[in-house]
């Protein structure tokens, strides 16, 4: 069947990717990107740079305003789907407007996960109906992070001699944990696991970047909260195993993402962790397809991360096109904390019977990296400071080489040289 109109519903990375791969392999046909804001921006600087006043949202917009306009691609903003009908190939929008297409792309995106803590104010996040993004009250000690309205607000919060809670240690969390300490903000951050990220980079890389956070006068606690209530001078947080509550300005809940599956499961499509889609991106309905942290492949893990999401809109875009998916390519994602940048590709594994865990320099000395071998084939890398080494790495996962600890290990020895082999 012929595709001449295509509606990629979401403004993030995936949904933009989608429409960029489209135009750039040759599709002619109408193209029309659905954004719940004016124009699509970039979310990792929402807890760095755009969080410490560093950058405006101009700057990290995905695309310049003039390139939808260059590309012919109808950009409708500021409004959101409230229901697909798949079959008749319609979406509806909040303002009633129905947009038709041969082709839907839902590009949908997540929200964040809102933990049950008991007793939490009534107006904040956690008490609201789930996708009302912009029901969410103006001025609230209690944030989330996944829209450049949520950095606004928790920016207000980040004076000199504030305190932050933040619940959860992982990317997010810690990325702005480093921003809070950089605007002169008291931090305490709380998190179950010791250490938060050891799946993603081995226990000895995480033992070391959690405890940066110590190094930079932040209270890294293992534990939990019990309960937030509101108090004459902010939050009275209660982490499990202390006496008493403690007092804060602001709180971050930073436990992860949720996928925005809603409009899907409204309209009939398997839904399970996040929309079910086959490796080209397609749905349980045939002229359905859905990319990044809506989607989930079928018996895989949803992955979370910017590039993952911007090749499910590259297959996506193969697949409406009839073309050859890109070439499949190991899991890579970055991170910033403390001046630090933080690069991790393939599968980090625990050193065990099939397992091997080689290091290359010292680590907590950057720059440095360390790699999981199974035999004599590389697995996955976490690279600080180190870009080259990661990128060396990834080559090395995707060509399936092999190589030797002994040269991984090796400083002296360029990894790139171990490509030639």
């Amino acid at each position: 069947m012929t595709v001449s109109s295509v509606l990629v519903v979401g403004g993030g990375i995936a949904g933009v990717s989608t429409v960029a791969e489209l135009r750039k392999n040759g599709f002619v046909g109408e193209l029309t990107l659905l954004s719940a804001d004016a124009v699509p921006y970039d979310r990792p600087p929402l807890s760095k740079d755009y969080l410490a006043g560093a950058r405006d949202l101009e700057s990290i917009a995905l695309q310049p305003a003039e390139w939808y306009a260059d590309q012919r691609v109808s950009l409708v903003g500021d409004t959101v789907a409230v229901a697909m009908r798949p079959d008749a190939g319609e979406v509806e929008l909040a303002d009633g407007q129905v947009l038709t297409a041969d082709r839907i792309v839902l590009a949908t995106g997540g929200r964040a996960v809102l933990p049950a803590i008991a007793q939490v104010r009534r107006d904040v996040p956690a008490a609201l109906p789930t996708g009302k993004r912009r029901e969410r009250p103006v001025v609230s000690p209690i944030h989330v992070l996944r829209e450049v309205s949520d950095a606004d607000r928790l920016r207000t919060s980040l004076v000199p001699g504030a305190r932050l809670l933040i619940v959860g240690g992982g990317l997010i969390g810690a990325e702005v944990a480093s921003t809070a300490r950089g605007l002169g903000v008291e931090v305490v951050l709380v998190d179950p696991l010791a250490p938060p990220l050891a799946a993603a980079v081995g226990i000895e890389v995480a033992t070391w970047l959690h405890g940066l956070h110590a190094d930079h006068g932040v209270e890294a606690l293992t534990t939990t909260v019990e309960t937030l209530l509101e108090s004459p001078t902010g939050i009275a947080a209660q982490l499990k195993g202390e006496p008493d509550s403690r007092e804060f300005d602001a709180v971050l809940l930073a436990v992860g993402l949720v996928p925005e599956a809603g409009l899907a499961e409204a309209a009939g499509l398997e839904t399970s962790r996040g929309i079910l889609v086959d490796a080209d991106q397609t749905t349980s309905h045939p002229s359905v397809l859905a990319v990044g942290d809506c989607s989930r492949l079928r018996d895989h893990h949803r992955a979370e991360h910017w590039e993952a999401a911007q090749l499910d809109g590259a297959r996506a875009a193969a697949t409406i096109l009839g073309s050859p998916p890109p070439p499949a390519t190991a899991p890579w994602w970055w991170s910033d904390r403390y001046g630090l940048h933080v690069e991790g590709v393939g599968e980090m594994r625990s050193p065990d019977a099939e397992h091997q865990t080689v290091v290359r320099g010292v680590v907590g000395e950057p720059p440095f990296a360390v790699f999981t071998l199974r035999g004599e084939r590389l697995l996955g890398a976490v690279a600080v400071d180190d870009a080259n080494a990661a990128k060396a790495a990834r080559r090395l996962i995707d060509r399936a080489a092999d190589v030797r600890a002994s040269d991984l290990a090796d400083p002296t020895q360029s990894l790139r040289t171990l490509l030639r082999r």
